[in-house]
């Protein structure tokens, strides 16, 4: 009998939270070391089914299927292909790093690993459902714990404002998306009279063109919000600025993409010829949201901020790349996720970094971090390098594809959207140079403590996941590449 391994991925965390708060809220300590335990052995089945994915066979794999609720057509139905696959990995990165960046939190940090796990558990969930209904399950758990995390642990300045206009924006997208879902499972009833959530019966239901041109819209755009598409991405840089580390790292590095594969799974691949119909104006929007996102970004002079607006613009590149419904243009946006994942987990993990010790995250007022904080200032570096698309790390063998794509379906906007490679390069430099070179501001002298050794691991395996898919792509674009031929199989195959 094969080892259910995804639903082992999927439940550890909920098992996790759980057994985390029946401890003691004196037992920190234990607390800290069964959060390690479960991310490890969480990061290690992650990678487990990443590296056996048998490429040869392609498709689902890792199936799982168990009848829960036959009479509405309800199964708890798991598998991974060749886009999810790397996000499992990614979840389990972000959750091991995100326990390592966390380990100094004293405040109540029993709630605190239990809610991050339920909203692990959640991710986890959507990225291997393949059953309509549990994929809006596990998306529900893992939007709530946010609020939470946010509300109680996060920046006290803005913290209540920017959890509740988080929750209010993802929950308003997810009744569009819940909508357009209960629309398909009613309409294949009508036509082939069988009840069923299961994705990949309908897939095959074959829904007529006008089904298909009225509900693509609100099923993508609900899911997309998430995603941080224009004009609905205002909610994002707000929810960055006031989360905790762990949580910023959470919901810039795996979050968003939640939201971008959603709208892929649900919106294009259940109602590809609707996709055909709009693919311009979402074309049109992630243009915006890659131009726009940079130069909102560059005058920026909270670090944070910096980093929220620059994720809408890389996040706009996956919806660019999807939009094309090119070979290249997918696929370029399947590795961004992933590249663009770490490279947030990692920026945020190291603006989180200087903060604590300098209490400040305002450019202007920093300075010299490199001398007391080298390895954060390397790791701030490599970050950059890859948001800029440098040659040799993981951001151009995600963006260069991209752009070809985008080259074959219109290359004036290809033009255009390049600026933004110029732009997010400047404002890198900026702040490399701001915060990092220079003096040591006087107040700062003897205050900036040395980051620990959990800190190191977390910035050694993050930059090593971007720089070992830069120096040798072959480690996921083939992976990747297959789940794009499905996807337009059921574009343009007919299916």
């Amino acid at each position: 009998m094969q080892l259910p391994i995804l639903s082992v991925i999927v439940f550890t965390p909920l098992v996790a939270a759980v057994i985390m708060l029946m401890m003691k809220p004196t037992m920190k300590t234990e607390v800290r070391v069964t959060a390690l335990a479960a991310a490890t052995f969480d990061l290690f089945l992650s990678g487990w089914v990443y590296f056996t994915y048998n490429m040869q066979a392609a498709g689902y794999q890792f199936l799982e299927k168990y009848s829960w609720l036959p009479q509405l057509g309800i199964s708890y139905h798991v598998g991974v292909d060749g886009m999810s696959a790397p996000l499992v990995l990614l979840t389990g990165v972000v959750m091991f790093t995100g326990v390592l960046i966390s380990w100094g939190i004293d405040d109540r940090p029993r709630e605190f690993f239990a809610f991050l796990f339920l909203l692990a558990g959640g991710v986890f969930g959507v990225f291997v459902a393949l059953d309509l209904f549990m994929l809006f399950f596990f998306y529900e758990i893992a939007v709530f714990p946010m609020y939470l995390l946010i509300a109680i642990w996060g920046w006290k300045v803005t913290r209540e404002y920017a959890a509740m206009k988080l929750t209010l924006y993802l929950f308003l997208g997810s009744v569009f998306s819940l909508v357009g879902a209960l629309a398909m499972y009613f309409a294949n009833y009508q036509m082939h009279g069988v009840l069923t959530f299961d994705m990949l019966e309908l897939e095959k239901a074959g829904f007529p063109l006008l089904f298909q041109q009225i509900w693509f819209l609100p099923t993508f755009m609900g899911f997309a919000i998430l995603g941080g598409i224009f004009p609905f991405h205002n909610w994002s840089p707000d929810g960055h600025v006031a989360a905790p580390t762990a949580v910023s790292m959470f919901h810039a590095g795996v979050l968003m993409k939640l939201g971008a594969f959603a709208a892929l799974r649900v919106g294009i691949m259940l109602l590809p010829q609707g996709a055909l119909v709009w693919k311009d104006l979402i074309f049109g929007l992630a243009t915006v949201n890659v131009i726009y996102g940079a130069f909102i970004a560059m005058i920026q002079t909270d670090m944070k901020y910096v980093i929220g607006f620059s994720s809408v613009s890389h996040m706009g590149l996956v919806a660019l790349g999807f939009s094309t419904l090119t070979r290249e243009g997918m696929l370029g946006a399947g590795v961004q996720m992933f590249s663009h994942g770490v490279m947030t987990a990692l920026f945020f993990a190291a603006v989180g970094m200087v903060y604590d010790r300098a209490h400040t995250r305002q450019i202007p007022e920093l300075g010299g971090m490199i001398k007391p904080l080298p390895w954060v200032g390397v790791a701030f570096i490599i970050g950059g390098l890859v948001s800029m698309g440098m040659p040799g790390f993981s951001g151009f063998v995600a963006e260069f594809p991209i752009f070809m794509g985008v080259w074959k379906t219109q290359w004036v906007v290809a033009i255009a959207a390049s600026i933004s490679i110029v732009i997010t390069a400047a404002y890198i430099i900026m702040v490399i140079r701001k915060v990092f070179f220079g003096e040591v501001p006087a107040h700062f002298e003897g205050h900036i403590t040395p980051i620990s050794a959990l800190d190191k691991v977390a910035i050694v395996t993050l930059c090593g996941f971007m720089v070992a898919l830069g120096v040798y792509p072959a480690l996921m674009t083939p992976m990747v590449s297959l789940g794009v031929q499905n996807i337009l199989r059921l574009v343009f195959g007919g299916a």
